[in-house]
């Protein structure tokens, strides 16, 4: 071993290894008029689709096959909510090119949400964020660049897709010579989970930070989403989709769009369909969660808290009615009640406490059936 004791020759060895590291750290930066190729997402691994086989790889649901869907159903299954491509790279820069269907637009949600992407990069044994972005409506074709002056090493990445805008096409970029090819999924299992806007991600900023998400990330279970905002009120035809899924486990916001007298009506027929299907999986109805616009408002109050009692009193029956069926709490705020975006739907932050709320329940649940 040879032991520098020359502290000139310490300190000199010691700027050499800086320069270096500065010149890697240059050496790693995006070049200015990089040049990008691009893969076809569909082409990777698409992950998180309930339905595996659609003509468009990015549809949820095949609206020729199932029949039923309102117009609004059907543009809605038609959104790749909750899908995320994985793939890894080398390149040091990371984009994306669109083609669009149709496209929602709100005042509620961001526009990254609903027709932008949100990246992940693993980080260890953590799927940390690296990125998030969207076009402008206008510019909806245009290359988005996502992240640049990354190192060359090779990532491991997950892209979520836009959760309420039809996509035709996904191309993602990398810089010319670069390496990208799809990535083995390290998600366990198929959990299905049908649910409302809540399920959907509304009035999240990015597509990443619905509650399903979150719970996959966190636990590594598969959440397989059909969120459709507005429109989970228990109806045969999206029954059907469920009956037909490849499924673990179904995960159901189902209390959250029917009022009272049509989850009385319902929800026994719904469950004994799933369950003709699906006899020997867990059926999981989750409680919907407290509206923040019924604060003041007295209608609203009434009518929420008639839901939620209605939504009790059945599913304390169904527990004991029918094999395999579960009723659990969530929770989507805080002590100080700031969580709310529009009085009806959470932040991110609230989206963060109903996961929480309800992972360990989920957990316990899933467990009984060797899902772990």
């Amino acid at each position: 071993m040879y032991i520098i004791t020359n502290p000139y020759n310490m300190k000199r060895l010691l700027t050499i290894i800086a320069l270096a590291a500065i010149s890697f750290a240059m050496g790693a930066q995006t070049p200015k008029d990089v040049v990008y190729t691009f893969t076809e997402a569909s082409d990777l691994n698409l992950i998180g689709k309930i339905l595996p086989d659609t003509p468009n790889p990015y549809h949820r649901v095949d609206t020729v096959k199932y029949k039923g869907f309102t117009k609004g159903e059907n543009r809605q299954v038609r959104c790749p909510a909750g899908l995320a491509v994985l793939f890894k790279t080398n390149s040091t820069t990371i984009s994306v090119q669109t083609e669009f269907g149709w496209q929602y637009n709100a005042v509620n949600t961001m526009g990254i949400a609903y027709r932008g992407y949100d990246l992940y990069i693993k980080d260890g044994d953590q799927w940390l964020w690296a990125a998030s972005g969207a076009t402008k409506p206008e510019k909806g074709g245009d290359n988005l660049v996502l992240i640049k002056n990354m190192d060359n090493s090779e990532k491991e990445c997950m892209l979520y897709l836009p959760i309420y805008s039809e996509v035709l096409s996904v191309k993602i970029g990398v810089q010319e010579g670069a390496r990208i090819e799809a990535l083995e999924s390290p998600f366990r299992y198929r959990v299905g989970i049908f649910g409302s806007s809540y399920t959907h991600g509304i009035s999240t900023s990015r597509p990443a930070m619905s509650y399903p998400m979150q719970l996959m990330r966190w636990t590594g279970i598969q959440f397989l989403s059909l969120g459709c905002s507005g429109n989970c009120k228990m109806q045969p035809y999206f029954a059907d989709v469920l009956c037909d899924a490849d499924v673990d486990a179904l995960v159901f916001d189902a209390f959250s769009n029917p009022d009272a007298k049509m989850i009385e009506e319902r929800l026994f027929p719904f469950i004994e369909k799933i369950q003709t299907a699906h006899p020997d999986i867990p059926l999981i109805f989750q409680q919907t969660i407290y509206r923040e616009r019924r604060n003041f408002d007295h209608a609203t109050e009434a009518k929420e808290n008639a839901k939620q009692e209605m939504a009790a009193k059945l599913m304390k029956e169904a527990c004991k009615k029918y094999r395999n069926v579960y009723f659990i709490q969530t929770d989507a705020t805080d002590e100080l009640h700031e969580t709310s975006v529009d009085g009806t739907h959470p932040g991110d932050y609230g989206y963060t406490l109903w996961a929480k709320s309800i992972e360990k329940p989920i957990l316990k649940i899933l467990r009984k059936y060797g899902i772990r």
